[in-house]
C-alpha cells in the first residue's frame, strides 16, 4: 500500500481512513507496531488532527488501539477476534449474495464472472497475491450489487479485520483448491440468480475459511 503520495483535499478524511486501513490490511503497518504519526503526516501531507481523527475511526473498527499519551498501535490478530467476526461476516455476505441475485444487473454479473476467470488464472499460475486481490474484488462486487449501503458499511468494517488474517496465514494448497471449487459454485448460483443457494454457499464458504485460518494460525 502506497503511503507516500500526498492526499487530495476534497475527500481528505475518507481517503485517509481508506489509505490507513489498506496499509494495515496489507501488512504495511504490521500487527503490534506503533503507528508512526510524524512520518505518516509528512508522507501523506496532512496534519496531526486529521490523522488522529482517522485513527479514531480505525480504532472503532478494531484495527488500531489508542493508548493514552502513547499514540496508537496496530492491533494484533487474535483467534478470539476471528471466531467472533467470521460468523457475522458469513451472515452479511450470505444476505448480500441473496440480494445481489435479485438486484444485480446482467452487466454486473458478467463483470463478476470475468473477475472469477482472472482469479482462476491466478490460481493456476500459483500467484497468491493476485488471486487474493481478485477474490476480494469478487466479494466486494457482490456486496455492491446488493444495493444496501448499511449492509456494505458493516461489511467493510468487519472484512478489514479478517482480511489481514488471511494474508498473514499460510493456508494449505488443499484448502486453496477447495476455495476455488467453492467459487465456481458461487458464480453458478449468481448466474442463475438462485438467491437462496448463493446465500447458503457464501455462508459455508466463510465458515470453511475460518476453519482453515484457525488451522494455519495455530
Amino acid at each position: 500500500m502506497n503511503l507516500s503520495t500526498p492526499l487530495t483535499r476534497p475527500s481528505l478524511h475518507e481517503e485517509l481512513v481508506t489509505r490507513l486501513r489498506e496499509a494495515i490490511v496489507q501488512g504495511t503497518l504490521e500487527p503490534g507496531a506503533k503507528v508512526p504519526e510524524r512520518e505518516l503526516c509528512e508522507s501523506l501531507g496532512v496534519s496531526r488532527t486529521p490523522l488522529r481523527e482517522a485513527l479514531k475511526v480505525l480504532a472503532n473498527e478494531g484495527l488500531v488501539v489508542l493508548e493514552s499519551n502513547r499514540g496508537a498501535r496496530v492491533s494484533n490478530v487474535t483467534m478470539e477476534e476471528l471466531e467472533a467476526a467470521f460468523p457475522v461476516i458469513a451472515v452479511l455476505e450470505g444476505l448480500a449474495g441473496e440480494l445481489a441475485c435479485a438486484r444485480a444487473s446482467d452487466g454486473e454479473i458478467a463483470r463478476i464472472a470475468l473477475r472469477h476467470r482472472d482469479m482462476f488464472r491466478h490460481y493456476e499460475a500459483g500467484n497468491r497475491p493476485a488471486y487474493f486481490q481478485a477474490n476480494r474484488d469478487i466479494h466486494d462486487a457482490l456486496m455492491a450489487a446488493a444495493r444496501n449501503p448499511v449492509l456494505a458499511q458493516h461489511y467493510t468494517m468487519l472484512s478489514s479485520r479478517v482480511e489481514r488474517a488471511r494474508l498473514l496465514a499460510n493456508v494449505s494448497d488443499s484448502r486453496w483448491a477447495e476455495a476455488v471449487e467453492e467459487h465456481h459454485d458461487i458464480l453458478a448460483a449468481l448466474e442463475t440468480r438462485d438467491g437462496a443457494r448463493l446465500r447458503e454457499l457464501l455462508t459455508a464458504h466463510l465458515n470453511n475459511k475460518l476453519a482453515a485460518l484457525k488451522k494455519a494460525l495455530s
